[in-house]
């Protein structure tokens, strides 16, 4: 009889890569059947996410939750970026743990689970070339890394101090593990990397040089390809040509991820992200230019040590020159082992909330002015979800989030749909029938 495992993912798309690394591993390999009820499980694993301080404090409750309500014998371990930079005092605190593994030693975890108190956090561990089991949650899209790590140097951001240096995974997996998706069914598939647009610059063997934009070519050659999707591109490496090939690929979904993280540039010199406030407006011009009707979204940080009022009224204006149609904002949060911690120039509390709200209130009446644009538009849209209250839920080429009422035929389909209610996260449709 095989055993039950239970997975709880925190963060990012990768770690939810990671996830399914792991679920196929311990499927393959070790016999362990998936569960959602964690009370059933023999196997509790939390992939972890810490690139805010929030996502730390709530593995350790979550961890005693897991811990007070688990049956007897079942075992916990820890996974992703917060194992890898706790280690060993993840064991210390919670010593109920059976294991410990980082974001970078994923194809180990057949290893550690038979290592009671195993500790495997080497962030120079080079899983690039390693072919994993295949498994996704949804039989309708893929999500498929094409780096590890990153060496970006940003003040603020603790991930190449949890995933390392950034190493390209070689071309030839991407393909074919993107084809073996489409195969069993997948119509879109969702590139992952720290730094997509960066791709190339280091491989752990000998491959052809290549590029981000040559790596798109290759894979929208694919038989029964729909869809491509990628995150995050960094303003940085968006080239003319990566933004011709975005803009003509009819594969590319014409919907771009765009970290401005601060609108004043003398921030952006602090933060260490090697462009402007200039040309972060370029080349969103240049992509709207090009490319009508493209949704670009964004992640803001309020309040990074030293930020100036005159700052934060240009991260203002920014948004409001902009308009994008998603924004993920947050206060600056204080991380170990990056540079920002060191500073001493904090930002006062209230004074961050402040500025957080009055963002996002700007965001929101920007966002209410776009969506209240949806109405009557049609929209070509695959879905790929089941709601409550009998709708079925997907997304356009452009990334809006559209639902229908409707049952699972839909789900894995194409179909045009009119938009009949707006609201700033998810639109209310109906389909246009042939």
């Amino acid at each position: 009889m095989s055993r039950k495992l239970f997975i709880e993912t925190l963060g990012c798309a990768m770690n939810v890569r990671d996830s399914e690394h792991i679920i196929a591993e311990l499927k393959e390999s070790e016999d362990y059947t998936l569960t959602q009820n964690a009370k059933e499980a023999d196997l509790i694993l939390i992939n972890t996410c810490s690139v805010r301080e929030k996502p730390v404090q709530k593995l350790f409750s979550e961890l005693g939750a897991f811990n007070k309500n688990k049956k007897e014998g079942a075992r916990i371990g820890v996974c992703g970026c917060t194992a890898s930079h706790l280690g060993e005092e993840i064991i210390k605190r919670a010593p109920y743990v059976s294991f410990v593994l980082g974001a970078r030693n994923v194809s180990k975890i057949g290893d550690v689970l038979h290592r009671d108190k195993a500790v495997e956090t080497e962030i120079d561990y080079d899983e690039s070339e390693y072919a994993f089991k295949d498994f996704r949650s949804s039989p309708y899209k893929a999500y498929i890394n094409i780096s590890i790590g990153c060496d970006k140097q940003c003040t603020y951001c603790i991930v190449p101090k949890t995933r390392g240096e950034e190493i390209s995974i070689p071309a030839e997996l991407i393909i074919n593990e993107a084809r073996r998706a489409v195969e069993s069914g997948a119509k879109e598939v969702f590139l992952l990397g720290q730094n997509v647009n960066n791709y190339g610059r280091r491989f752990s063997g000998e491959h052809p040089k290549t590029s981000f934009t040559q790596l798109l070519q290759e894979v929208s050659k694919i038989d029964g390809l729909k869809r491509i999707r990628f995150t995050s591109p960094h303003p940085l490496h968006m080239d003319d040509e990566f933004i011709e090939e975005f803009a003509t690929n009819d594969k590319i979904c014409k919907s771009m991820h765009m970290p401005l993280q601060s609108g004043s540039t003398d921030l952006l010199k602090a933060m260490k992200r090697g462009y402007t406030k200039e040309w972060f407006l370029n080349r969103v011009a240049k992509l709207r230019s090009m490319v009508p009707g493209v949704t670009v979204s964004t992640d803001v940080i309020v309040a990074f040590p030293g930020e100036s009022e005159e700052d934060f009224e240009e991260t203002l204006d920014v948004a409001r020159e902009v308009k994008f149609e998603q924004m993920f904002s947050f206060k600056y949060s204080p991380r170990p082992l990056t540079e920002a911690a060191e500073y001493e120039d904090f930002i006062d509390p209230e004074v961050a909330s402040r500025r957080l709200s009055t963002l996002q209130k700007m965001q929101d009446s920007i966002l209410d002015e776009i969506t209240e644009g949806y109405l009557g538009k049609v929209f070509e849209v695959y879905f790929e979800e089941l709601r409550p209250d009998g709708y079925v839920a997907g997304r356009s080429g452009s990334n809006v989030m559209i639902k229908v009422k409707g049952s699972e035929e839909l789900l894995g389909k194409f179909f045009d749909v009119k938009i009949i209610k707006t609201a700033r996260m998810v639109q209310i449709g109906e389909i246009i029938e042939p």
